[in-house]
């Protein structure tokens, strides 16, 4: 993003509309820091500059990993769906695609008013790497690793940032606190926020949440959230154990 400084009059009409607080004044006009800008443009699309000040440049790479990430407007290239998200983990109710017997883990780190960093996003992936997960092949994360033994990305696009971005991986249920305990290994070497959500098909005959009791056991508080995303609730074939 960018500001026409012909055009802006310094009205600060876009700086509550910018998540992370790129915008400031300089010498009486809107200044976009380019270091904290996520390219999200969010205070383009709000429609708030009385001057169509606010100006979407071209991106090239690796900048334009930023907007890939950030702005919901766009389907991300290696996905097509919108923004840094996956459908796969919202979808397996439909698609039986994660097996009884395994977890699907999505970390996501950032928020508006925070974003991350990719450096960090390297931090979590090169912590769960070592435990022997599957990284999530059509997660756009994914495709910046050079190498999913480590969970190591690519060297030019650790500076880049993002509003936030996850990391998803799939694995038995026994190695559910495995993961846990490397996150909160994690938790001090990264400069923004995450959160944790784990997905599983409910049990068949009981209709438990098979991590439910283990995250108890561990005094983990957690919440219950269940999807249902064709209404009709059909899935197109059965759940099947890993």
């Amino acid at each position: 993003m960018k500001v026409d400084r012909e055009r802006c009059i310094g009205c600060r009409q876009c700086f509550a509309q910018c998540p992370v607080r790129a915008i400031s004044l300089r010498e009486g006009k809107a200044d976009i820091h380019q270091d904290r800008c996520v390219e999200c443009h969010i205070c383009a699309y709000s429609g708030v500059c009385p001057k169509n000040a606010l100006v979407i440049e071209e991106l090239s790479y690796p900048r334009s990993l930023r907007s890939a990430f950030s702005d919901v407007k766009k389907p991300h290239k290696d996905t097509g769906v919108l923004g840094r998200g996956t459908e796969e983990m919202k979808t397996n109710d439909v698609t039986a695609r994660l097996k009884l017997g395994r977890l699907g883990i999505s970390v996501e780190l950032g928020r508006p008013g925070v974003s991350t960093s990719f450096r960090d996003v390297q931090t979590i992936a090169m912590k769960l790497a070592p435990l022997g997960v599957h990284f999530e092949p059509e997660n756009p994360v994914t495709s910046l690793m050079t190498d999913i033994r480590t969970g190591a990305l690519r060297e030019e696009v650790l500076e880049e940032r993002a509003l936030s971005a996850l990391v998803e991986i799939d694995i038995p249920e026994d190695r559910l606190m495995d993961v846990i305990h490397a996150l909160q290994e994690a938790e001090p070497e990264v400069d923004t926020v995450f959160s944790l959500c784990i997905a599983s098909p409910l049990d068949p005959e009981t209709g438990d949440i098979p991590f439910a009791e283990t995250l108890r056991k561990n005094h983990i508080p957690f919440r219950l959230n269940g999807k249902t995303n064709v209404g009709l609730g059909r899935p197109f074939k059965e759940v099947e154990r890993a």
